[in-house]
């Protein structure tokens, strides 16, 4: 009788086991789809001119603000500003509080949404935060655009 009672609740175990198991499974499967719906994608100016979002789709867009290029409007909050990755460029409007580290030739990265009329309507911006730093994915993009050194620094900004 005990080996039929040991029997039975070791296979109880393992059908529990087994029924956690499809549990994580059915969570993971129906998690899985709804955070790639709220994904922010990052993408260069070069990504968005050789495969752009849908439309009203968020993205982030990251490159550096081209010198020359950073307009405000009259009443303040609003600005227009270039982001380049050396290969192709993005016009970008921004209406909110500019970070105070933002200004041109420096790293940015935008979150937001391709409008209408081409430009890139950005909701939020980050500027780097000190001299040695720009965000993985911008660096990324420069890198293969010929715009960074080995060395992390922008092209023609080193000494000669």
């Amino acid at each position: 009788m005990a080996a039929g009672a040991s029997l039975n609740a070791k296979n109880q175990r393992l059908m529990l086991a087994g029924l956690a198991l499809v549990a994580v499974i059915g969570a993971g499967l129906i998690a899985v789809p709804a955070l790639e719906k709220e994904a922010t994608f990052f993408y260069a100016p070069s990504d968005l001119a050789r495969n752009p979002p849908a439309p009203g789709e968020r993205i982030r867009l990251g490159g550096l603000v081209k010198d020359g290029s950073v307009a405000r409007q009259d009443e303040g909050l609003t600005l227009a500003f270039v982001v380049t990755d050396g290969a192709h460029e993005t016009r970008v409007r921004y209406t909110g509080i500019v970070p105070d580290l933002f200004r041109e030739g420096q790293g940015v990265v935008a979150t937001g949404r391709i409008g209408p009329d081409g430009a890139f309507a950005a909701d939020q911006l980050l500027a780097k935060h000190d001299e040695n730093y720009m965000p993985p994915e911008v660096a990324k993009s420069l890198g293969k655009a010929g715009m960074m050194h080995q060395t992390g620094t922008l092209a023609g900004t080193l000494p000669e």
